[in-house]
């Protein structure tokens, strides 16, 4: 992995965070991505020891201001070998009745917009080394629809659908790309979701929930394998979880 260059986008937080982290002791250098500018600094101070690190403040809904960040990259980080598209949210649990058209337009602006827009910076110049590594982080929202999940499932269920057609359009460059889908995982997801109720707070009470540092170890898992394995796609639980709407508490 020594050499390999990686762009995460969503580094500030949980899935993300935890992946430059897990990418840092494997000796890959990064291209860290987010929203706050403040936090892409502190992580950019304290993996910079092992590794080399470039920040991109910009947020992916925006098309030109995506476009343009990455377009700016110093050379010595133009040539990205891995693409981590881990921005995404989930807003709101209405009904699809009393939905907030607010939310709806952050979920598929974010969970897929972005990472188009992400993506459609990047795959140039993977298809033109014929060589590189997509993995998109979808949900086990993108597997089934559970009730009041709607919006959000949908734009999971498009993740995943985006995914198959990269690998089939990309299959000629000999370019990898993969998806995984976690359940329950302990992030700001639910603080973000519940929007400040307290409800929030509890949501990962009663049993062990996936952390993100375990979904990290899985994605590097996935980028290390030898050149003709490629894991498409992988469901990940909680041993707690049986499916969106099956979970053992204690």
């Amino acid at each position: 992995m020594k050499n390999k260059i990686a762009l995460i986008t969503g580094a500030t937080s949980g899935i993300g965070r935890a992946t430059a982290h897990e990418f840092a002791k494997h000796n890959i250098d990064l291209i860290l991505c987010g929203r706050r500018l403040e936090r892409l600094q502190t992580i950019k101070k304290a993996l910079e020891k092992e590794v080399d690190v470039h920040i991109l403040n910009f947020d992916v809904r925006d098309k030109t201001q995506t476009l343009k960040a990455i377009d700016s990259l110093p050379e010595a980080f133009s040539e990205i070998d891995i693409l981590i598209n881990n921005a995404g949210n989930a807003h709101g649990l209405d009904p699809i009745q009393t939905g907030n058209l607010d939310d709806w337009d952050a979920m598929m602006d974010i969970n897929v917009k972005g990472l188009l827009y992400v993506s459609k910076a990047i795959i140039p110049g993977m298809t033109a080394r014929q060589s590189g590594h997509i993995i998109n982080i979808g949900s086990s929202a993108g597997k089934e629809v559970y009730p009041n999940g709607n919006v959000y499932c949908g734009s999971k269920h498009a993740v995943l659908a985006i995914t198959e057609g990269m690998r089939i359009d990309l299959n000629p460059y000999g370019i990898k790309v993969g998806a995984i889908n976690p359940g329950l995982v302990e992030t700001e997801f639910s603080k973000v979701r519940f929007k400040g109720d307290p409800i929030a707070d509890t949501v990962y009470n009663g049993f062990h929930a996936l952390q993100a540092q375990d979904i990290a170890e899985i994605i590097y898992f996935m980028v290390s394998r030898p050149d003709h394995v490629n894991i498409a796609d992988l469901l990940v639980f909680p041993t707690a979880q049986a499916n969106s709407t099956t979970v053992k508490k204690n």
